[in-house]
C-alpha cells in the first residue's frame, strides 16, 4: 500500500483527500478515488493539466509512496502576455 495526497486548488479554498491504495495505483485511478468528479462536477479531468509535485503527468502513470496529484485549473492569462503588458505599463511609468 502507498499513501498519496490528490489536490485542487481553487481561488478561495484548497479541495485535498489523503488515499491509501494498492502500489501500482495509477494516477487515474488515484483521482478516482478521491471523489473529485463528485465535488467537482464541471472539471473534466480528461483534459485537465495534471501533476505530481508540479511536474506534468498522465493519468496512466504509476504512482509513489507520498506523491502529491495537483489538479491544475486553466490559466486566465497567458504569463507571457502577461509580462509583456507589465513591462509596457512599467516603461510608460519611468
Amino acid at each position: 500500500m502507498i499513501a498519496v495526497e490528490v489536490c485542487h486548488a481553487l481561488p478561495a479554498r484548497i479541495w485535498r483527500v489523503r488515499l491509501q491504495l494498492a502500489g501500482d495505483a495509477t494516477v487515474g485511478e488515484a483521482i478516482e478515488a478521491s471523489g473529485l468528479a463528485a465535488e467537482f462536477p464541471e472539471l473534466d479531468v480528461q483534459t485537465s493539466a495534471i501533476g505530481i509535485f508540479s511536474r506534468p503527468c498522465g493519468l496512466q502513470d504509476g504512482l509513489r509512496d507520498g506523491d502529491r496529484i495537483e489538479i491544475y485549473r486553466p490559466l486566465i492569462h497567458d504569463p507571457k502576455d502577461a509580462r509583456r503588458s507589465r513591462a509596457r505599463r512599467e516603461g510608460r511609468r519611468r
